[in-house]
């Protein structure tokens, strides 16, 4: 019987190897063997959660075609993740990815690192920050205080409670953008809005265009719900959309849905200005492409003196087009999962039916709590709190970064919780790998891409600062020597580090 549960394509895997740099030979240090080389990519690919574990891979004779190597290089590299655990076989069933024993299951998005492993290693793979105390305390006692009649409901509400239907909504229309109660569904975080909407527009097969690079867990959403997605380039730097490419893919891909961040964009910060948001509109209108708007950043703005463009669903009037996406976990803290979806009221009846199948609803104590902050008074200042910290950490990492890796590039947002880092022609899968042995956990460029893109970069989040944040420069510097070095084994373990 085989072990395989998915499998991986021979031009697939080969677009994947070859997005990564070859290991730099520094002083003394030669180049690997070609299978050594092929080996170390697989492997990497295994555990940065890019190649699922139990994947059938490609037989030896077709990956040695699509590589153009020798069917005995391919049977070498085989054979050494044989001998180290990567690669399991049996006669007639193929070769499929493994783990050694005692080794974790990679994860393929961004997972928070669990608590007990903080004390040694720095997490910067998570964007998310802890909660502005005392603000979480008093809501979630608000929200007790208004728990009692619900408590004599049966608890499900799969379009949300009324009442933060209807505060939500009227936030949207003091931002200029009229909404109504019935256009409002709240979902469990934006992940769980996301899943929502994936489901009932982008069916197996369906065609998503995407930003390059774009949010790394969504695109794995995509990607297991059996979209296919599309990659749009971003302009260079900070520049937002580039909407000839925009408008190229909307026309010749005629994509079903299309996902983006305008408002301080995951991973790269990058905010899109009036004038693109209104094209992009007008763009996915003509290719009746539905335009789907992530505003979880929208409200982590860092400079005082920065005006904040239209929203993008202020760009479509008759509701027909954008769908847009929020969340309190960005502005506020990741444990609070509440989410909403803005859309057109048929969209959300839809929505709200096809909830009976999935999680019925969202928890009536955390919608409380959320609705206390908002109609209290508590969600400014909670914010502002927040802005404070995420822009002080932003200055700490950008000048530790500076200092102890001079030659990685990289332009500062106006906002957001992210950095996106060009890692001065390092691999950043290999740059993840090594900072795992010497203490610090960052997620390489390909996770925020399509087919192994931006294996030149990676993601720094604003989640530490002061101390912390110099600590975790100096040990991506030393994952950066690691690297140069094509040093293999075991590093010096890294110290306990307390902020």
């Amino acid at each position: 019987m085989a072990q395989w549960t998915s499998a991986v394509g021979a031009a697939q895997l080969a677009r994947l190897l070859t997005s990564q740099q070859d290991r730099p030979a520094g002083p003394g240090n030669r180049r690997p063997p070609a299978y050594r080389a092929l080996a170390d990519g697989i492997r990497l690919l295994v555990l940065e959660g890019r190649v699922p574990v139990a994947a059938r891979l490609p037989a030896e004779r077709e990956l040695a075609l699509a590589l153009s190597v020798s069917r005995t290089t391919v049977a070498a590299a085989y054979e050494a993740l044989r001998t180290e655990g990567f690669l399991e076989s049996r006669r007639g069933a193929g070769s499929w990815t493994a783990v050694p024993a005692g080794n974790p299951l990679p994860a393929r998005g961004l997972e928070p690192l669990p608590p007990e492993a903080l004390g040694s290693m720095i997490d910067l793979g998570c964007a998310a920050l802890p909660a502005p105390e005392p603000w979480l305390t008093r809501a979630v006692q608000g929200g007790l205080e208004e728990l009692p009649p619900y408590a004599h409901t049966h608890g499900d509400y799969p379009a949300g409670l009324p009442a933060l239907r209807a505060m939500i909504a009227e936030r949207y229309t003091a931002r200029g953008i009229p909404t109504m109660p019935e256009q409002i569904m709240v979902t469990t975080g934006a992940m769980g809005a996301m899943d929502a909407i994936c489901h009932l527009f982008a069916g197996r097969g369906e065609r998503v265009a995407v930003e390059s690079p774009s949010y790394a867990n969504i695109l794995q959403l995509m990607r297991e719900a059996g979209a296919r997605l599309v990659p749009v380039a971003m302009a260079e730097g900070l520049e937002g959309w580039d909407l000839d490419r925009w408008r190229q893919v909307l026309r010749e891909a005629a994509p079903r849905l299309a996902y983006v961040v305008a408002d301080f964009h995951n991973p790269t910060g990058a905010l899109a200005d009036e004038d693109q948001r209104r094209r992009l509109v007008e763009a996915a209108r003509s290719a009746g492409t539905v335009l789907v708007v992530d505003e979880t950043m929208i409200e982590l703005y860092l400079e005082d003196d920065l005006e904040m463009p239209r929203p993008v669903g202020g760009f479509d009037p008759a509701g027909s087009t954008v769908i847009t996406v929020g969340s309190a976990s960005k502005a506020f803290w990741a444990g609070l999962r509440i989410g909403w979806v803005r859309a057109a009221p048929d969209v959300i009846r839809s929505l709200v039916a096809a909830r009976a199948y999935a999680d019925l609803g969202t928890p009536v104590l955390e919608q409380l709590a959320v609705n206390w902050l908002l109609s209290a008074g508590g969600w400014e200042q909670a914010v502002g709190l927040r802005r404070e910290q995420a822009r002080q950490n932003r200055d700490a990492l950008v000048a530790a970064v500076r200092r102890e890796l001079p030659s990685w590039e990289f332009s500062v947002p106006r906002g957001g919780l992210t950095l996106w880092v060009r890692t001065g022609g390092l691999s950043g899968s290999r740059l993840a790998e090594a900072g795992e042995r010497v203490g610090v956990r960052v997620p390489s460029g390909p996770r925020f891409g399509v087919d192994g893109a931006f294996e030149g970069f990676v993601r720094l989040p604003f989640t530490v600062g002061g101390a912390v944040a110099e600590e975790a420069a100096v040990r991506l510097a030393a994952a950066a020597r690691l690297v140069e070095t094509g040093a293999s084994g075991p590093a010096e373990a890294p110290r306990t580090f307390v902020a």
